[in-house]
């Protein structure tokens, strides 16, 4: 026999038309009520009869997750697994089901979204990217759509909600981290300028340059796509330079593991030759050889954070817009060490 909303209002000692607000996510019913009746339907198998409750409440309990790059390159990125198990837990716990763009380029990437959004297949969207002058907020923002961004959004838009990392201040931080190891000359590696994400790094890069009294220079920069090809003819170009690089912050681990096996084929040892470290902290950078020192931007919980905030914004559209700074941390491993000082001609007859 079917389990019915009595029998769930019963073993969760509410009323049947609390049950049914739940189901409805009713703003008047708490969050632990909730969560209390959603533990106890999942005890006794309730299954909810998703199109009639759609037909009812016009909801969909379906976010929109909107890709950087398509669907088929994003499932072997580390960051997007991170991310969307973060997201999946708390969408989880709150009743929420993911639907996720399809689209091999950013033309079908966008045009996606305009159907989720017009189509009234998703209650809001999170953007995992966040890049300057996109589109994809300026429309979003024209509908009065519930979304939140993963990234800072830049200073072309207001009232957008997002959850970030301080990308210039973890950048400086890592640079320095190199830089009181005694490397004076260090790579920026990898990224694309046009996201926020790479240019705010950049920034953080530079400011521990400038804060140190090294003078920074554009040959030590190399932004790149994921590209094995090109980053050979990044790495050639850098030690085809007077002083050539003791040093890589690379910006992902993707980029630090493409970046470690164009070295390795240059018969160059890591950490002996060339310290590396990078962004993004995953169960990987346990498994290189050498173990990666990263940063840890904790990707779990941006995601997790995005998810609250978009559910927030569904259930009340005039919520007022937040922006949340997840802190991060420096995983030392394997992958960097001081460099050599040479010693004082003096030093050197003294022994």
């Amino acid at each position: 026999m079917a389990v019915t909303i009595k029998d769930v209002a019963k073993k969760a000692n509410v009323a049947p038309s609390t049950v049914s607000r739940v189901i409805a996510d009713n703003p008047s019913i708490s969050d632990k009520t909730k969560r209390k009746v959603r533990k106890v339907m999942k005890e006794l198998g309730y299954h909810l009869n998703a199109n009639a409750r759609n037909l009812v409440t016009k909801k969909t309990k379906t976010i929109g997750i909107v890709l950087k790059h398509s669907a088929r390159y994003s499932l072997h990125n580390p960051f997007f697994q991170e991310v969307m198990r973060g997201i999946g837990s708390h969408c989880r716990e709150e009743g929420y089901s993911l639907s996720i763009t399809t689209g091999d380029s950013e033309t079908a990437i966008y045009e996606d979204v305009i159907q989720m959004v017009e189509g009234r297949q998703v209650d809001g969207l999170i953007i995992l990217y966040s890049r300057k002058g996109d589109k994809m907020i300026r429309y979003l923002l024209e509908k009065n759509f519930p979304f939140v961004v993963v990234g800072h959004p830049g200073q072309d838009y207001t009232g957008v909600t997002y959850v970030d990392n301080d990308n210039q201040k973890a950048a400086k931080d890592l640079t320095e981290f190199l830089l009181f190891l005694g490397h004076k000359h260090i790579a920026f590696f990898g990224g694309v300028l046009e996201y926020d994400v790479v240019s705010d790094r950049l920034k953080g890069y530079k400011e521990a340059l400038n804060t140190h009294g090294i003078k920074f220079s554009p040959d030590y920069v190399k932004p790149l796509p994921y590209s094995r090809k090109e980053a050979m003819i990044a790495i050639d170009e850098l030690f085809a330079l007077p002083d050539s690089p003791t040093a890589f912050l690379a910006l992902d681990i993707d980029y630090a593991i493409i970046l470690s096996g164009v070295l390795t084929k240059r018969n160059m040892r890591i950490p002996e030759d060339a310290s590396i470290v990078c962004f993004n902290n995953y169960e990987v950078a346990d498994y290189t050889t050498p173990s990666l020192t990263t940063m840890d931007i904790h990707t779990y919980e941006l995601g997790a954070e995005a998810a609250r905030y978009v559910i927030e914004l569904i259930i009340n559209p005039q919520a007022i817009e937040k922006n949340v700074l997840i802190p991060t941390r420096i995983i030392e491993r394997e992958s960097h060490r001081p460099i050599k000082q040479e010693k004082p001609a003096e030093d050197v007859l003294m022994h």
